[in-house]
């Protein structure tokens, strides 16, 4: 690794079966483009790979491969010859990878031929700087400058690419769906409706953790205990500010819940930059749910 980029991590599939006991999952916040990143490559859907926030990543190769890049739009160079976005491409002993920065979208996802390398941390290799779990080297650092990560030699029959009618356009002003719950029918019907009639507006303090929405307050129910918490889940604060919580997120809150984002539109949200302006619609459980069956059937689990 020459130079990291302002926030890389080695991200896998997620810390799962942890949450009872306080740990994060973790894992990519844009599960979609890190899941065509390992299939162009045909590794498993949660096999290691970095996350690159907002780019300005290069490293130089020890070996012979095969890698991919999706995600946030970027200049990619391979010993200063461009690279396509959104594809697989040979990487060769001792040639350098560069990316820019971002010019749409906040993250892009680097994987290998076979998976980079790392000693799992309770079942994973997933990054968790808050808790110092997971990454390159057990304490959940992010990657930087003189970091190898391990791989191995593949070859792969040739260049490949994501059709381009499931490349998002992350310049656009998403619209996310919500499946209202939780604590719903604790809020106003006017606050309810309010939430989905206007944009909102994403705060700069969002992190890994969670996407804050800056606009008119909703005034959140009283909320006397504390509850298990998922990705997607809106919480709203007694400032009236909804967050969006993110793959970094607490394991419990005590924040009423209005109700949660889809799974697959998170992605979307996390390559939001801040201050970019998002809508929101409703949509029905058994919507999701199909939604969340058709990606797994197609990515695996």
């Amino acid at each position: 690794m020459i130079r990291p980029g302002p926030f890389s991590l080695l991200q896998d599939a997620g810390r799962l079966g942890w949450q009872h006991l306080g740990v994060s999952p973790a894992g990519p916040l844009d599960i979609q483009a890190a899941a065509w990143a390992n299939r162009l490559l045909d590794n498993p859907r949660g096999t290691p790979l970095v996350e690159i926030a907002l780019g300005g990543m290069e490293l130089e190769s020890a070996l012979d491969t095969w890698v991919a890049l999706c995600g946030a739009e970027l200049d990619i160079r391979l010993d200063g010859a461009p690279r396509p976005n959104w594809s697989r491409f040979a990487l060769r002993a001792g040639q350098r990878l560069s990316l820019g920065f971002a010019r749409s979208g906040q993250r892009a996802y680097l994987a290998v031929a076979g998976g980079f390398r790392a000693a799992p941390v309770l079942g994973s290799v997933a990054t968790q700087e808050r808790e110092g779990l997971g990454g390159l080297h057990g304490d959940g650092r992010p990657l930087c400058a003189g970091d190898f990560l391990p791989c191995v030699p593949v070859v792969l029959p040739g260049a490949a690419s994501v059709p381009w009618r499931f490349v998002p356009d992350y310049r656009a002003e998403p619209c996310l769906r919500v499946m209202l719950g939780g604590d719903a029918g604790d809020f106003s019907v006017a606050d309810r409706q309010r939430f989905f009639a206007r944009p909102w507006r994403l705060s700069p303090q969002s992190d890994r953790m969670g996407t804050r929405l800056s606009g008119e307050p909703l005034r959140a129910p009283a909320r006397q205990w504390s509850l298990g918490v998922t990705a997607g889940a809106i919480q709203v604060p007694p400032d009236g500010q909804p967050i969006v919580l993110m793959a970094d997120r607490q394991t419990m809150g005590g924040y009423p819940i209005l109700g949660w984002v889809h799974p697959l539109d998170l992605g979307l949200l996390a390559q939001c930059p801040a201050h970019r302006e998002v809508r929101f619609e409703r949509v029905k459980l058994g919507g999701m749910q199909e939604d969340i069956r058709e990606f797994y059937r197609f990515f695996g689990r």
